[in-house]
């Protein structure tokens, strides 16, 4: 990967090419009780015109993150811009009601149309169903549910393509198995220390969907350090995984190589990954993963993190309970 420029990737079946490397916008949307910290506007704005200005041509984005901020943000923006600049991609995702609870196919419906009006576009290129495990897949499914709107909304001309992003790797495998769907994001689930997502992967690359890995930091554990921020998937990590994050920074440390680095490039060096997607709060943040997706990471160091143990369980499992 070029420090330059950054190679497109086939998006999928869709036609369309994305770049491997995707600035995630949940922090911006100024979530602390998620992110244990907040980001201003002014921040968050920064951030997005750097972004807009930058290598990195593919934008992701959701109606839950702020519930509504995120995206508000970014329409500035667009607004300054007079439009989404030419081969930038811009994806979002249609939500439940955050107060209510709703997850109804009227609800996406509503979610898609606010998306719409505070990104000030009249179509939306990637929409994806987001955290479908907030219901039930019968529910999703059934005629005039969350599922069917999202293709009437496809067949109106507001979304172009539609995909999936969740939690659960097994339910993400149903949602892929259906053929609805063009795209899969997951998150927290394929990192240096979880491997839940390692099958769905495979099964969505085998189907020909683009496949995005979100949060290669685990939220940020394997960017700032397991002593700086020791969370993992929104929230305290164990001390197991804790000690196992140390002994991936000591080997880091050893030959000389940034942990974030190394936890970046396990994600873009997997061939099933299309893009990566990792969340940026800060102009300078750009520059700065473009660095680490291009430091050379000595082989040494992926045959010793071979010996470190990572978990292949639901990384959220309780924690809404």
């Amino acid at each position: 990967m070029s420090d330059e420029t950054l190679a497109l990737r086939a998006f999928g079946r869709t036609g369309i090419d994305v770049t491997p490397l995707c600035i995630g916008c949940a922090p911006l949307g100024d979530m602390p009780d998620t992110f244990a910290y907040g980001v201003s506007e002014a921040q968050a704005l920064a951030t997005l015109r750097a972004a807009f200005a930058g290598p990195i041509r593919f934008i992701d984005t959701a109606a839950s993150y702020g519930d509504g901020e995120a995206e508000r943000r970014i329409g500035l923006v667009l607004r300054e811009l007079g439009g989404l600049p030419a081969g930038y991609v811009l994806a979002s995702k249609a939500d439940r009601d955050l107060r209510t609870g709703e997850f109804s196919g009227a609800q996406m419906r509503r979610s898609v149309e606010r998306s719409l009006r505070l990104l000030g576009v009249d179509q939306i290129e990637i929409m994806h169903l987001h955290d479908p495990e907030h219901t039930t897949f019968a529910a999703c499914m059934a005629p005039g549910g969350p599922v069917e709107v999202l293709l009437q909304l496809q067949a109106e001309g507001l979304v172009r393509h539609l995909g999936v992003a969740g939690g659960p790797a097994d339910l993400m495998i149903r949602y892929v198995e259906t053929g609805v769907f063009a795209a899969v994001i997951t998150h927290n689930r394929y990192t240096l220390l979880n491997r839940s997502a390692d099958r769905l992967l495979t099964v969505a690359a085998e189907r020909g969907l683009a496949v995005l890995n979100a949060a290669p930091y685990g939220s940020g554990l394997l960017a700032k350090g397991p002593r700086a921020y020791p969370r993992y998937a929104y929230q305290a990590a164990r001390p197991q995984v804790v000690e196992r994050a140390l002994a991936l920074e000591a080997i880091c440390e050893r030959h000389g190589v940034p942990l974030a680095a190394a936890a970046l490039q396990f994600s873009t060096r997997d061939p099933r990954i299309t893009s990566t997607i990792i969340g940026m709060t800060r102009p300078e943040r750009i520059a700065q993963t473009m660095a680490l997706a291009t430091c050379a990471i000595p082989p040494a160091v992926w045959q010793e993190f071979a010996a470190v143990p990572f978990d292949i369980d639901d990384p959220e499992a309780g924690r809404f309970a």
